[in-house]
């Protein structure tokens, strides 16, 4: 469960609605604290027309979403976050015409430092293709970024 559950899920829908993520069509399953994300496959995805490989541009994309959502369940409100490092590790290529999933695990918070490791899968999660690792900086917000977040919270709960 997510330390601060509401928070948590203004987050995560936050970044649903990103636009790159919109027009990766990404969606998400926020009910753990080990989030997962989601891309269909899709033909203007793909990386090499002869195999069908989706673009390792969406994957990583996929890995950082889920990654930094895993780290917000970790939180007891809103902060600055920004990636310091990934790395991914193929281990084969994702099948053609089947949807994308990442589950990101922040398994240490140690200062301002989160380490988050996730798993890149399609039908079986116990079949990942590839693994990520993500560090991740995390900050309190400045007074005036509180104030500026409360009024678009409060302009989003009016749409």
């Amino acid at each position: 469960m997510p330390v601060n559950p509401q928070m948590f899920q203004a987050f995560f829908q936050h970044i649903l609605h990103l636009p790159h993520c919109r027009w990766l069509g990404i969606s998400g399953d926020c009910s753990t604290n080990q989030p997962v994300i989601t891309a269909s496959w899709r033909e203007d995805l793909i990386a090499d027309k002869r195999t069908g490989t989706i673009h390792g541009g969406v994957i990583t994309t996929l890995i950082d979403m889920a990654s930094v959502t895993a780290l917000a369940a970790q939180l007891n409100e809103f902060e600055n976050t920004a990636t310091v490092d990934m790395r991914v590790d193929y281990l084969s290529s994702p099948v053609k015409d089947k949807a994308v999933h990442v589950r990101g695990n922040c398994y240490r918070l140690e200062g301002q430092i989160a380490f988050i490791r996730s798993h890149c899968y399609q039908e079986d999660e116990n079949q990942p293709f590839a693994l990520g690792m993500c560090t991740f900086i995390h900050t309190p917000l400045s007074a005036a970024e509180k104030q500026a977040l409360n009024a678009y919270m409060q302009q989003e709960q009016h749409k």
